[in-house]
């Protein structure tokens, strides 16, 4: 059996939820199967010397051959946003041809399309028609619906309906929607999908990459001289637009003077970074640190790095989503402080007790949250120790990506 991958991002780039596909495509290459991918040149957190590499490294194989990786080139993402919504368009139109005209694209038996950027959604589809092969929707963000949350359309607004139009047509063409939690599933359900195209599957975390590294073994601590001995809270993943990093850095500023040994640790890129770089120099908050992407091989470094673990975002942006940053916080046996919209995340951190859960934008709550974590160190390692024990019991890596492997290959049985 060969699928036809389209992805926004492929390695070296290192995106917030990478893992995910790489997990997949792992396991199925480990069935038996194998993999046509079409991508373009890495670019986003690389060096120059490998942008520059890659930019002419057109064609490779890994997991023994059985993925075959095909690259072409476009620039570097840009910070405009219509420049990025330009750069996703010529993306896909390129994606889109070699789909249709390359060789070993013509010879495959079923196509995976995730949702990132949106529009790859109506690439499956329209490669479905035309190719009359099965299609397999993975949804990680369902569009336009984080628009309207971003505040980047207006619900019915000409954007909005322009985006309803191209999820119905994805929607329709898929032969399955892989979604990432129940809140998703009623989502698209409630748009007219049936029930019996959706399937859940959580995202995720490889329990064996992300595991507990003791403050004194941790050397990103060393790399860019981090005081051991005072409380982190640390965020981890992309700092665009939505995470409300402006209430974040409100609420270090007022924790200052009264608490400072609370410190803030955000590791990442993205849109709204150099905003956030800007904060923190001309407010002088140094108990705020920033620091890159880090790569793979110190994951777990990364989300061992505070003694509690943030997951973040604006009113009306995380009402249908399961931030997987968070399955990464818990198997590092961290507690997590939400502040997001309630969904079923905060049955889940209510349920398994792994840490707080606040309401989004809620800044009072959340501050009172973080002063009661830092006055209890006994509670924050038993919240911990409760996040790992879920994690093993619900969302291991092998768990997860059986499944993507038995609904990709139920569509092609032989």
């Amino acid at each position: 059996m060969k699928l036809l991958f389209l992805t926004s991002y492929f390695y070296p780039e290192f995106v917030a939820s990478s893992y995910i596909g790489d997990n997949i495509r792992e396991a199925l290459c480990d069935s038996g199967c194998r993999i046509e991918l079409f991508a373009p040149c890495p670019s986003r957190g690389v060096s120059p010397e490998m942008y520059n590499e890659y930019r002419y490294k057109t064609h490779e194989f890994m997991h023994e051959g059985k993925l075959s990786v095909h690259r072409f080139f476009i620039w570097k993402e840009p910070h405009s946003i219509f420049l990025r919504a330009f750069r996703f368009l010529l993306m896909c139109f390129y994606q889109t041809c070699n789909a249709v005209f390359h060789e070993d694209a013509r010879q495959c038996d079923a196509i995976f399309v995730a949702s990132t950027p949106p529009i790859q959604g109506l690439i499956g589809a329209f490669l479905k028609k035309i190719k009359h092969i099965p299609f397999v929707y993975n949804l990680q963000d369902i569009f336009p619906d984080s628009l309207v949350g971003t505040g980047l359309a207006k619900k019915d607004g000409l954007l909005w309906r322009v985006g309803r139009v191209m999820e119905n047509f994805t929607y329709r063409h898929a032969d399955k929607i892989i979604v990432i939690s129940e809140d998703f599933k009623r989502n698209i359900m409630a748009k007219g999908v049936s029930e019996d195209k959706i399937v859940v599957v959580y995202n995720w975390v490889d329990q064996n990459a992300v595991v507990d590294v003791p403050r004194q073994e941790n050397k990103l601590f060393d790399r860019y001289g981090l005081d051991r001995s005072f409380f982190y809270l640390s965020y981890c993943g992309n700092v665009g637009l939505t995470q409300n990093m402006d209430m974040l850095l409100e609420i270090m500023e007022e924790l200052k003077s009264d608490y400072p040994n609370i410190h803030l640790v955000i590791v990442g890129e993205g849109a709204y970074k150099s905003n956030v770089e800007s904060a923190v120099a001309e407010r002088g908050l140094d108990n705020v640190h920033l620091l890159p992407f880090q790569p793979y091989e110190d994951i777990s470094h990364v989300f061992s790095l505070g003694d509690v673990g943030l997951v973040i975002s604006k009113p009306g942006v995380g009402a249908n989503s399961v931030p997987s940053k968070t399955w990464s916080i818990l198997s590092a046996s961290r507690p997590v402080l939400v502040n997001f919209d309630e969904n079923e995340l905060k049955k889940i951190v209510s349920d398994c007790r792994c840490g707080i859960f606040t309401k989004a934008g809620d800044k009072e709550a959340f501050r009172s949250a973080v002063i009661r974590l830092y006055s209890d160190a006994s509670l924050c390692k038993e919240m911990g120790a409760n996040g790992r024990e879920f994690i093993m019991q619900n969302l291991t890596k092998e768990v997860g990506t059986q499944k993507y492997v038995d609904v990709i290959k139920g569509l092609c049985p032989n």
